[in-house]
C-alpha cells in the first residue's frame, strides 16, 4: 500500500501509533503488524521503516501514553499558583478532566490494560509511577494528603472502565474537594 500523499514522517509515525492503539485495543496483543499497517494506511515495509519490530512499536506506544499524561499534567499547571502542592493540583485537574468523552476514556483504559500485560511495559509503567510518586511527594504537601488526593483522582479517572464513570457535575465537585485538601494553611 503506498504512502498517503502529503503525509510526512512525523505524521506517519503518529498514524502508526494511533493504528497500533486501535488494533491492540480491538484485537489484543496478538494484533499483527499487517493489521496495524493496514489500519494506518501504510505498507508493512513502511511500518517497519519507522518501527523495526512490533516490540519497538508497542514500547513507543506505551511511552507515548505515559508522556501524553505527563504533558497534560504540566499543561494543567496554574502559572499563578506558587504554593506547595502546585503539581498535585495539576495532577488532579488532568486526572479529572471531563473534556474527553467517556467512550474515549474507556478505550484508553482498555488499551492500557492490554499493554500492561507485557512485562517490559509493566516495568515502564512502574518506573513512571515511581517518578510520579517522587515528584508528587516532593511537592511540599504532607505525605498523607498526597496519597489520599492522588488515590482519589486515580480512582475516579479509571471508574469509566467499569461503566460507572462519574458525571461532569460530580467530577467537578470531587475536583474542588481534592484541590481544597491540597491547600495547606
Amino acid at each position: 500500500m503506498p504512502r498517503k500523499a502529503g503525509r510526512g514522517p512525523g505524521e506517519t509515525r503518529r498514524a502508526l501509533l494511533d493504528a497500533a492503539a486501535t488494533a491492540l485495543r480491538t484485537r489484543g496483543i496478538s494484533a499483527s503488524l499487517d493489521d496495524i499497517a493496514r489500519e494506518a494506511g501504510v505498507s508493512k515495509g513502511g511500518l517497519l521503516y519507522h518501527f523495526p519490530a512490533k516490540d519497538a512499536l508497542v514500547r513507543t506506544l506505551a511511552q507515548d501514553i505515559l508522556d501524553t499524561f505527563r504533558a497534560e499534567v504540566h499543561a494543567a499547571l496554574d502559572p499563578a499558583d506558587t504554593a506547595p502542592g502546585r503539581l498535585t493540583r495539576a495532577y488532579v485537574r488532568a486526572s479529572l478532566d471531563t473534556s474527553q468523552d467517556e467512550v474515549a476514556v474507556r478505550e484508553n483504559i482498555a488499551l492500557i490494560a492490554q499493554l500492561i500485560s507485557i512485562p517490559e511495559i509493566g516495568a515502564m509503567a512502574r518506573a513512571d509511577a515511581e517518578r510520579w510518586d517522587r515528584e508528587l511527594h516532593d511537592d511540599g504537601l504532607p505525605e498523607d494528603v498526597v496519597t489520599l488526593v492522588v488515590a482519589a483522582a486515580d480512582g475516579a479517572s479509571t471508574a469509566p472502565l467499569w461503566g460507572v464513570g462519574i458525571d461532569v457535575a460530580a467530577a467537578r465537585k470531587l475536583e474542588r474537594q481534592l484541590l481544597e485538601l491540597t491547600r495547606v494553611s
